[in-house]
C-alpha cells in the first residue's frame, strides 16, 4: 500500500505564515521527480509548531495537489489521544490515502497505554494507519510485541522505523508476517532496510534528491540491492548534512539554496549556524541531481 519513496515534505513559511503557493509548487516538483509518496505534517514539516487550523490546511493543500498521482500519508500523531483521533478524522475528510501516527511523545505512556492509545484511534476513524517509532524524538519505543497486537486491526497496516535498530524488521516480520509493512525513516540505513524486508522509505533527503532517493527505492524493490547501493554511496555525504543540526533546519537551508522556498523556520528552531551553512553547501555540490 506505501511501497517505495515518500518525503516527509517541508512546511515553507513566509513572513511567519505557510507558504501556500511554495509548498504545492515543491509537490508538484517532488511528483515530477518520481517520489511515490508524500508525508505532510511529519516532524520534517514542523508539525509541533503548526495551530490546528494550519495542520488540516497542509493536509488539505497536499491532496489537493497529489490528486492521486501519488499517495498522501498525513501525520495525524499527537500526545493526546483526542487531538490524534481529531486530526486524523480530518485527514480522511481531506482525501489523505493514510494516517502517521507517532508515537505519544512527553507523557511516556507503558506499553499498554500505547496499544489503548492507537486502539481508540483505529475505531474511531476507518483509514489505513502507518505508526510511527522513533524512540529518539519521542521518548518511547513501541515494542515488537505492541506492534504485534496493533497489527491484528485491519487498518494498522504497517509502521515506519525510526529506532536505529535493523534487527527489529527481522524480529517483527517474525511476529507479524510479510503483509504489515516496514517502512524506513532513516535514510542512512534505508538500503540495508529494505534487503532485511522493508519495502520503503519515508526520507527527509528526498526533500533535496527526491529523483535519486526514488532511484534507490525502485532498485531495492526489484531486488536490485547492488544497484541501490550505488546510488546509496553518492547520496551518503548529503544524508549526513541533513542532520548536522536539528531538522529540519538544514534540509530547508538546502531546499532554499534551490530556490525552493524561504529557510524560515518557527521557534524554537532556529536557523542553521554558518558552519553547517558550508557543509551543506559542500555536500550539495557533491551530488549529481
Amino acid at each position: 500500500m506505501f511501497r517505495g519513496l515518500y518525503t516527509a515534505l517541508i512546511t515553507p513559511f513566509k513572513d511567519g505564515k505557510i507558504d501556500e503557493k511554495a509548498f504545492q509548487s515543491f509537490i508538484e516538483w517532488q511528483i515530477s521527480e518520481g517520489v511515490h509518496g508524500i508525508v505532510p505534517c511529519g516532524t520534517t514539516g514542523e508539525s509541533p509548531t503548526l495551530s490546528y487550523e494550519e495542520h488540516n490546511r497542509v493536509v488539505s493543500l497536499a491532496v489537493e495537489v497529489a490528486n492521486k498521482r501519488v499517495k498522501v500519508l498525513a501525520g495525524t500523531g499527537s500526545n493526546s489521544t483526542d487531538e490524534a483521533i481529531m486530526l486524523t478524522r480530518h485527514a480522511k475528510e481531506a482525501g489523505a490515502d493514510g494516517a502517521l501516527i507517532v508515537a505519544p511523545y512527553y507523557n511516556k505512556p507503558t506499553q499498554e497505554g500505547l496499544f489503548q492509545h492507537y486502539k481508540a484511534i483505529t475505531e474511531a476513524v476507518d483509514i489505513p494507519i502507518v505508526l510511527y517509532n522513533v524512540p529518539a524524538r519521542s521518548v518511547i519505543d513501541i515494542k515488537d510485541e505492541t506492534i504485534a497486537r496493533l497489527a491484528k486491526f485491519p487498518n494498522i497496516v504497517g509502521v515506519k522505523d525510526a529506532s536505529g535498530d535493523l534487527a527489529r524488521v527481522c524480529i517483527l516480520r517474525s511476529l507479524v508476517g510479510n503483509d504489515f509493512q516496514q517502512i524506513s525513516g532513516e535514510d542512512m540505513t534505508a538500503v540495508a532496510f529494505n534487503v532485511q524486508g522493508g519495502i520503503g522509505c519515508i526520507s527527509v533527503t528526498s526533500n533535496i534528491a527526491p529523483k535519486l532517493c526514488a532511484q534507490v527505492q525502485e532498485k531495492t524493490l526489484k531486488g536490485d540491492f547492488a544497484g541501490a547501493l550505488a546510488i546509496h554511496e553518492q547520496l551518503v555525504t548529503l544524508h549526513q548534512a541533513m542532520f548536522y543540526e536539528t531538522s529540519p533546519g538544514p534540509v530547508k537551508y538546502a531546499a532554499s539554496l534551490m530556490g525552493k522556498c524561504q529557510p524560515d523556520l518557527r521557534l524554537p528552531l532556529v536557523q542553521v549556524s554558518d558552519v553547517t551553512k558550508g557543509r551543506i553547501k559542500d555536500a550539495m555540490q557533491s551530488i549529481t541531481f
